[in-house]
């Protein structure tokens, strides 16, 4: 059954957040001086089971959802991540996708592709060793990411990489990814720098807008449009006229397309957010762990989409943006 909100926009998509823990400290994400030594995480008790993500994830199906996609944190520090994704493949014919940094791909690509995964998108936002290592600011080589990248097209996996552009820290980067990544077959999609959350630091002035992205591998690279896959696609895409593949430029603050937004997403310890700006999600563990049945998850999810309004990149201002929103390492994204 369709469930649709308040703008005519169905549920298509449904990101889970399997732990809010991560190995890397993105400067954009989970900054050291927040995220540091003395920051609490969810104990295991409060993490969804993977039998509670099971069954929410079936239920989110039969509601009209295509699409999964696990996140984190860091979505491959969760032991046995395998089984999780085996009983989701379970499920039916979905789109079951996976976002990381990268870190542990290499050792866990087979597994994951074994076990019914789709298709991999990498978090890596320079090729530039420095770089890469101050904006993870873990020191971590961007050696061992691209390692991981080859493993899992090795196993099969078609893989995106994702770049967040900050103005200033790897603008400078745009280039070269897009020269290592053409003809490879892996899609590149450059991101503008987002006020997710409130400790990242967000200013507009950081923000590399998508259409100069596009006008800097253009100069290089001849490109064109190419038209949207679906409704919802968050992505804008270009291909190179040589023939070379495609990239993709996500444009939340300066494109914003929450018109057409049909994303979910679940936090680790189970909380339903609508939007990636939202200020509180909605607890979902709480009925998972009570002796609703599915009938009754389901019409809870349907009362929540329903009266979904969210517009926060459309009605993004000064005063909305000061708010203290939900962190994105916690929702994944």
């Amino acid at each position: 059954m369709e469930v649709i909100d308040t703008l005519r926009r169905p549920l298509r998509d449904l990101r889970i957040s399997v732990t809010d823990r991560c190995n890397f400290r993105c400067v954009y994400c989970m900054p050291k001086e927040v995220f540091g030594r003395d920051h609490r995480f969810l104990p295991r008790r409060e993490l969804l089971t993977f039998e509670e993500i099971e069954r929410v994830a079936r239920v989110f199906v039969g509601l009209g959802v295509e699409k999964l996609r696990i996140t984190g944190g860091e979505p491959l520090l969760r032991r046995d991540l395998e089984v999780l994704i085996e009983q989701l493949a379970g499920i039916g014919d979905l789109d079951l996708t996976l976002t990381t940094n990268g870190a542990l791909l290499a050792q866990k690509a087979q597994a994951l592709a074994d076990a019914g995964l789709t298709r991999v998108t990498v978090s890596l936002d320079s090729l530039d060793d420095e770089v890469f290592r101050a904006m993870n600011d873990v020191d971590f080589p961007v050696a061992r990411v691209l390692g991981g990248i080859d493993a899992a097209a090795e196993a099969g996996l078609p893989v995106k990489v994702n770049v967040v552009v900050k103005r200033g820290l790897n603008d400078g980067s745009i280039l070269d990814m897009a020269r290592r990544f053409r003809g490879t077959g892996h899609t590149v999609r450059f991101i503008e720098f987002m006020d997710v959350g409130a400790t990242n630091g967000w200013r507009l002035d950081d923000v590399v807008p998508a259409a100069e992205v596009v006008r800097t591998i253009g100069a290089e690279f001849p490109l064109e449009p190419v038209d949207a896959a679906y409704r919802g696609e968050v992505a804008e895409r270009y291909r190179y006229l040589d023939g070379a593949g495609e990239i993709g430029v996500i444009a939340s603050v300066t494109q914003p397309f929450c018109g057409d937004c049909t994303r979910a997403r679940i936090s680790a310890d189970g909380k339903l957010y609508t939007c990636l700006f939202a200020v509180r999600g909605h607890d979902l563990r709480a009925v998972l762990r009570s002796s609703a049945d599915d009938e009754e998850l389901a019409a809870s999810i349907r009362s929540i989409w329903g009266k979904r309004t969210d517009r926060y990149s459309e009605r993004r201002t000064e005063e909305t943006a000061a708010l203290r929103k939900v962190e994105m390492s916690y929702i994944g994204g």
